[in-house]
């Protein structure tokens, strides 16, 4: 099961780096187990001993290797297995949201929320995650604003998927405001947003046999060389955001006479994601990792004139960072980024929107048989 991560989640059940194949070995267990006979005494999970228990677990163990071949396949002198299926970590995650507006009079509007943070647990069997978190937001901002947040990551050697959805109704703070020249720092809370957004993306990897993303970003690979691999698929967005300027009257002189104080975009988004992504494996056991994609398509549905749909040019980027220590196999310690912007504009306005996360993670991978 997987659900949001939000901030005011309390207890979380879900797999939030999914392995292709190591999911699929999940369900081969469950469903061999269900199917062995009684003489089938001493059990062992070994895939070979599998086979062994008769023709339909032999069966499910050739579908899973045949599988892992083609899905997983890698070249060990670059990419390596961490050989552990059981890991327990602890992480903190914290994101925020912003939005930057430039209007046809050259007048700019900043606006940055606060950090959304959060601590957890979490012990994992392949792609099985069992976790608790905590919002620690409050104590080290004093804000009890809950935005909410949902990701979700499918990956393999071959290819990734990811969806990603965030949502903010509670408000954010303005930071900036004036025109060129005489741009003021500010603070000022602004309650007047209610922000969707969905990402779905699916993009394969030219090099898979020599790069590996699930070495930095998810701990589920070791990179023995540096290597880098260029990557391109297809990227679904939907937006739909709503700024209510009127409890801000200092600004209504700025903000086009046309829009009556509120500014609406709702669209959809179909576009070519292209990227490139590199390890650099600068010293035994650390890997350093960067990957970075511009997403260029149509964007089809209205801004700020719900009844005028309109296909226009759109153009967004994803920017991710990452470094991660492993410590002969076992421990590992990592840090990673993720920037994504997206631009929206018009002849009246251009908005800069972006979504800035970050995590901390320090985990032991083990085996109990």
């Amino acid at each position: 099961m997987v659900r949001p991560a939000s901030d005011n989640t309390r207890k979380i059940l879900s797999p939030r780096h999914f392995h292709l194949w190591k999911w699929a070995r999940a369900a081969l267990l469950f469903i061999v187990f269900c199917t062995i006979t009684p003489e089938a005494a001493a059990l062992s999970l070994d895939l070979d001993s599998i086979a062994s228990w008769g023709k339909f677990p032999r069966f499910c163990v050739n579908v899973y290797r045949w599988g892992d071949h083609f899905f997983n396949d890698f070249d060990s002198t670059y990419v390596e297995s961490t050989g552990k299926r059981w890991n327990i970590k602890t992480k903190t995650d914290s994101w925020s949201d912003s939005y930057d507006f430039r209007f046809d009079n050259r007048y700019r509007m900043e606006m940055v929320s606060d950090p959304s943070t959060s601590l957890g647990f979490y012990l994992s069997y392949m792609a099985v995650s069992v976790g608790y978190d905590v919002n620690i937001s409050k104590y080290l901002t004093g804000s009890d604003k809950v935005r909410s947040r949902f990701n979700f990551q499918f990956n393999c050697a071959l290819f990734s998927a990811e969806i990603n959805m965030l949502s903010n109704d509670v408000g954010t703070t303005i930071r900036r405001m004036g025109m060129p020249g005489e741009v003021e720092k500010v603070k000022l809370d602004f309650s007047g947003i209610n922000n969707k957004a969905l990402a779905v993306d699916l993009y394969y990897f030219f090099n898979h046999r020599h790069y590996s993303q699930g070495a930095v970003f998810n701990y589920s690979k070791i990179q023995r060389k540096s290597s880098g691999s260029m990557y391109a698929g297809f990227s679904y967005m939907t937006e739909a955001y709503h700024f209510d300027f009127s409890s801000l009257p200092e600004a209504d002189s700025e903000i086009p006479s046309n829009w009556d104080h509120n500014y609406r975009v709702s669209s959809k988004t179909y576009a070519l994601k292209f990227g490139y992504a590199y390890n650099w494996v600068f010293h035994p056991g650390w890997c350093l990792g960067v990957s970075e994609s511009p997403i260029v398509g149509v964007r089809k549905g209205n801004i700020n004139h719900p009844g005028e749909r309109s296909t226009t040019f759109s153009l967004n980027n994803r920017f991710r960072l990452g470094i991660v220590y492993n410590l002969k196999k076992r421990w590992f310690f990592g840090l990673s980024g993720n920037v994504t912007t997206g631009l929206i504009n018009d002849p009246e306005h251009t908005l800069i929107a972006n979504t800035m996360s970050g995590e901390a993670s320090i985990g032991f991978r083990f085996d109990l048989w």
